[in-house]
């Protein structure tokens, strides 16, 4: 889907870590069952990188220090321009859909549960957001990133076209 993935080099970055969700699961063997940890944690600097990831342990501070782990392997770079997104988008991961509308400046960060932690991580400041389908943690970080993924800015799209920036704005 996303061709244009932009990763980010981990050196020299403040991450702060937001935990989406854990669950306590359970592998059922012959002796027994056996409960374990599922987290599933974003981490940005707010200034537009971002990334999320997955860790599993025994313990819940072990499965967020794994997460956190993880998602600083899959950090990506989302174009912000005067606190908000460049342009709308939708996306879709599994069953969750997600769109996601600039707002003004003063608006704040209009969404749920996990879209607003990966919003808030990334340092967007304003935006409309709407999560459609699925409420499954998992699928709707996973459909969030794929819509900041797609994100594109002026220049970008000036150098991609091969043509001056305000032609991309006149036509």
């Amino acid at each position: 889907m996303a061709t244009n993935i932009r990763k980010v080099k981990t050196t020299d970055l403040e991450l702060k870590d937001r935990l989406v969700s854990i669950q306590r699961v359970t592998k059922v063997t012959k002796g027994g069952r056996t409960f374990s940890f599922s987290a599933i944690v974003v981490v940005g600097n707010e200034n537009g990188i971002a990334g999320y990831g997955l860790g599993k342990a025994g313990e819940v501070t072990t499965a967020i220090s794994k997460g956190v782990e993880d998602a600083k392997k899959n950090l990506i770079k989302v174009p912000i321009l005067k606190g908000t997104i460049p342009h709308e988008q939708l996306a879709k991961f599994g069953g969750a859909s997600v769109f996601l509308k600039p707002a003004s400046s003063g608006t704040g960060v209009k969404a749920g549960g996990a879209m607003r932690a990966v919003l808030e991580s990334v340092g967007v400041t304003d935006v409309l957001a709407k999560s459609k389908g699925s409420s499954n943690p998992h699928n709707l970080v996973k459909a969030t990133f794929e819509a900041l993924l797609e994100l594109r800015d002026a220049n970008t799209v000036a150098q991609h076209r091969g043509v001056d920036i305000n032609k991309v704005f006149n036509g």
